[in-house]
């Protein structure tokens, strides 16, 4: 196998659940580093049998705001690199002590304290994820250059990113429009614009099933059922697009930072929206907050001379996860939002043929709508990497693809997905992904509608997020 990079130093990882077990033979693989090097953090055992088989150091142990500083100065200097795929442990305060140490850094989202999200001394803007991103940007202001540090690239946030800015180069290429790639942020916004993106949808479908099914007062996922709850409970966040024509009656704007961003007074949990998935076609999935949202409607944004916004898509998530998560997610909407006594992520026991079809839907061009991503089946993530299942796996091959890009350029300072370079990310992450393909569709919010009951429905903008939320 390839080895992209070596990295000389020491690895500290923090969090072992399903990414960190998925990552790691992945790292070993295509990293030049010997597992003596590696030490795992975990608040728990699960993962400790893994770690054992790779012969790397694994410690019990939860970081807390008062013990973070010793351990990390314990296990971290120039050159060595922190892999957090830990929930409740603050990313800010990681990235600070990374870039005192001289450490690399790499995250799948911005993560706060414990009770950052569910905080109900906070308000809903206060335990956002654009909050969250806003004080992100506001430590990459004040730290700059330095020791590189990626937040938020696991598959989304992250991966998408780069998906949609291949997407975007196909969409020019049959439009007829030049489709030389853009060098700068300005030079992806104007390519959005002149292809007339007004919503992208990361529109995810997955098909994965486990046995034995999920049970009454059971939580169920294929990935991280604290993370997806987490997100669930906060509030559903979009990136607001120039083109609507009206905010909707629970939106809400924030009052600072970029305001590329709406949120609206229900949770991601509670909250649906239309979209389209090629194996499928027309779905409903759930408008989940998720960073990419953000910081896609902002690195795509375009401005006049004086700084106004001429022109912004709206993009969400809209995500119809595996059917025992649909089932766990109405159960756990019926107790108001308390978790269940009992959790489980779906691995070993997924059965063969489940697909986890995570693209992006970029609606508006002439053309029509163009998904493009990747469509990975079980049965291929199980041959292409141990300790993963389809889902896991489009996570922890864009977390290796970001330490590999770290290492490589390790003075970039706090980046984004977005400022990232696709073609690096890809060319890693492409072997791991399964069928990554494009497809067209002629499909609108507004297909099929007012067949039974008549609907509230701006025809004359079909791509209003008024018509594309669910009521």
């Amino acid at each position: 196998m390839t080895k992209h990079a070596a990295l000389p130093g020491r690895l500290l990882m923090l969090g072992f659940g399903s990414i960190g077990q998925g990552v790691l033979p992945l790292i070993l693989r295509h990293i030049d580093i010997t597992p003596d090097r590696i030490t795992i953090i975990s608040p728990d055992d699960a993962g400790k049998a893994v770690a054992d088989e790779y012969g790397v150091t694994f410690l019990k142990m939860a970081l807390t705001r008062e013990n973070y500083v010793g351990e990390l100065e314990a296990r971290l200097g120039q050159g060595d690199f922190l892999c957090n795929v830990s929930v409740e442990v603050s990313s800010l305060a990681l990235i600070r002590k990374c870039r005192e140490l001289g450490a690399l850094y790499v995250d799948t989202c911005i993560e706060p304290w414990p009770g950052g999200y569910t905080d109900p001394d906070l308000s809903p803007s206060q335990r956002s994820n654009y909050a969250l991103r806003e004080t992100a940007l506001a430590l990459k202001r004040e730290l700059g250059a330095g020791s590189t540090a990626v937040i938020a690239h696991g598959a989304n946030p992250g991966l998408v990113s780069h998906f949609l800015k291949v997407a975007l180069l196909d969409i020019a290429k049959a439009s007829g429009v030049d489709a030389t790639r853009p060098d700068s942020r300005e030079g992806w916004a104007a390519l959005a614009q002149a292809l007339d993106v007004k919503v992208v949808h990361i529109a995810e479908r997955d098909t994965q099933k486990g046995e034995p099914a999920k049970a009454r007062g059971e939580f169920v996922n294929t990935w991280s059922v604290n993370g997806f709850v987490g997100e669930g409970c906060q509030p559903s966040e979009l990136g607001w697009g120039t083109h609507e024509p009206e905010m909707p009656p629970e939106g809400r704007r924030h009052d600072f930072g970029c305001d590329s961003a709406i949120y609206l007074m229900r949770p991601g949990a509670g909250t649906r929206v239309r979209t389209w998935v090629p194996s499928e076609g027309p779905i409903h999935g759930w408008l989940v907050t998720h960073n990419e949202s953000i910081s896609i409607a902002d690195y795509f944004t375009v401005r006049d001379e004086a700084g106004a916004v001429v022109y912004r898509p709206t993009s969400h998530y809209a995500y119809h996860p595996c059917d025992e998560a649909v089932l766990s997610l109405h159960e756990f909407a019926g107790k108001n939002w308390e978790l269940q006594p009992s959790v489980r992520i779906l691995m070993n026991e997924i059965q063969p043929g489940g697909v986890d079809e995570l693209g992006v839907l970029i609606n508006g061009p002439a053309k029509g709508s163009y998904w493009y991503g990747s469509q990975l089946t079980i049965d291929e993530a199980r041959e292409l990497a141990p300790h993963n299942n389809a889902t896991s796996l489009q996570v922890t091959v864009s977390v290796l693809a970001a330490m590999i890009w770290a290492i490589e350029n390790p003075t970039a300072g706090l980046v984004e997905p977005e400022e990232v370079d696709e073609r690096r990310i890809m060319e890693i992450s492409t072997p791991y992904l399964g069928t990554m393909a494009g497809y067209w569709t002629n499909w609108t919010p507004l297909q099929d509608r007012e067949t039974l009951f008549p609907e509230d429905l701006d025809r004359s903008e079909p791509w209003a997020f008024k018509n594309i939320i669910v009521h």
